[in-house]
């Protein structure tokens, strides 16, 4: 059976947590301690979670992962068949990864190192504001963001349903930053019943 290290609370964990539930793939969860993570440092040679191990063969970081469960069991699909749709994923995925963390990420590094306030963090919370339109337009006249349920909803609802909501014990700066500072307006009204939907698809 595929091991899974995880830890609570962890959206990148959550990625995969839903493609393996979508394709009914069953795994052996360890739990990770944020504090102390000798176990998937001994696993993996690095201290990031999700790891995915299946056997000798050990596999980091969500996108990747969500792409080697794809190839080995393609049951299910999360990715489109087709090359158009997949290129956009793909691109979707990306800029998701390296354009829309960034703000979030700066915002949390710097009221972890005691700024809380500035023009910068200003500047940072409108493009996270703005932002959220982006996704309304995206999900106008559909349920998900390309269509059928894929990869990309996997890749973004973990982040995006802070928009709503929180769990009160959630010790993650970058996850209050996202609460915080990109609550739904009014007309997201698409975006808001998406979370919804993606929120009850279950996770592994």
């Amino acid at each position: 059976m595929l091991r899974f290290y995880r830890f609570k609370q962890s959206t990148n964990v959550e990625r995969v947590a839903l493609v393996l539930a979508h394709k009914g793939i069953e795994v052996e969860s360890v739990l990770v301690d944020p504090d102390d993570r000798a176990n998937v440092r001994e696993a993996s040679g690095q201290e990031l979670v999700p790891v995915l191990v299946d056997g000798d063969e050990v596999v980091t970081d969500s996108t990747r992962i969500m792409h080697w469960l794809e190839d080995r069991h393609p049951d299910r699909p999360v990715f489109p068949a087709d090359p158009a749709p997949a290129a956009e994923v793909e691109i979707f995925i990306d800029w998701f990864n390296r354009v829309w963390k960034r703000e979030p990420n700066m915002i949390a590094d710097a009221l972890d190192a005691g700024r809380a306030g500035g023009e910068d963090l200003d500047r940072w919370t409108a493009r996270l504001q703005r932002r959220l339109d982006f996704f309304e337009g995206l999900l106008s006249g559909r349920d998900h963001l390309f269509g059928e349920f894929g990869a990309a909803d996997c890749a973004a609802y973990p982040f995006l349903r802070y928009a709503v909501g929180i769990d009160q014990d959630d010790p993650w700066t970058f996850h209050r930053v996202i609460h915080e500072r990109m609550p739904l307006q009014p007309h997201h009204v698409n975006l808001r019943a998406w979370i919804g939907r993606m929120g009850e698809r279950p996770m592994a």
